[in-house]
């Protein structure tokens, strides 16, 4: 099977390339996982973070909006000293803020991160042709800072439509990107 060069390094890579990396991902919670995760991605490999997502997940409360809002100082120290995860202070407090500031979406994160799908985009020929940004990943990235959320720049907002379905990136010979197609045409859209 044809993927993605990038998939092709290691077998984690492969799993979250064929199972994951831009099929639909919807739900508050879920979406959260998501931004939080690639906001813990900035100037790391994705490898370092889904070799460690479970850990994330346990030490963030399986991505609960609710819970992460909860937490205080204690957590963050808590969080700081657990070698399971990424230990930064500024994403840690990132991921509490962001939390807090999805409790207050009127919609709910979900919803306001979808309205930014284009599920038009034509399919890159290579992965030189996969842009790192694009004017509606920084139309994401303004809106979700104009509500309080951190860590969320342009090219992170990119990476997360592309992780979570909003645009299919998937380059033109890749078997997951017409599979993604195919069940887009066979359901309802997203």
């Amino acid at each position: 099977m044809i993927r993605c060069a990038w998939a092709t390094s290691a077998p984690d890579y492969i799993a979250y390339h064929d199972e994951e990396w831009g099929r639909p991902v919807r739900g508050d919670d879920h979406v959260f996982e998501r931004v939080t995760l690639e906001a813990f991605q900035s100037g790391l490999s994705w490898l370092t973070i889904l070799r460690k997502r479970e850990n994330f997940r346990a030490a963030f409360a399986g991505f609960s909006i609710e819970k992460v809002a909860a937490f205080d100082e204690s957590d963050v120290e808590r969080l700081m000293g657990d070698a399971g995860i990424v230990r930064n202070r500024a994403k840690v407090e990132a991921a509490l803020a962001n939390a807090r500031a999805a409790l207050e979406l009127p919609g709910g994160l979900s919803d306001l991160v979808w309205k930014y799908a284009d599920l038009s985009t034509p399919a890159p020929p290579t992965p030189a042709e996969v842009p790192a940004q694009t004017p509606a990943s920084k139309a994401l990235a303004k809106e979700l800072k104009r509500n309080g959320f951190r860590f969320v720049g342009p090219t992170t907002a990119y990476a997360l439509m592309q992780a979570i379905g909003l645009v299919n990136d998937h380059v033109a010979d890749c078997w997951v990107r017409e599979e993604i197609n195919g069940r887009r045409t066979a359901a309802a859209p997203c």
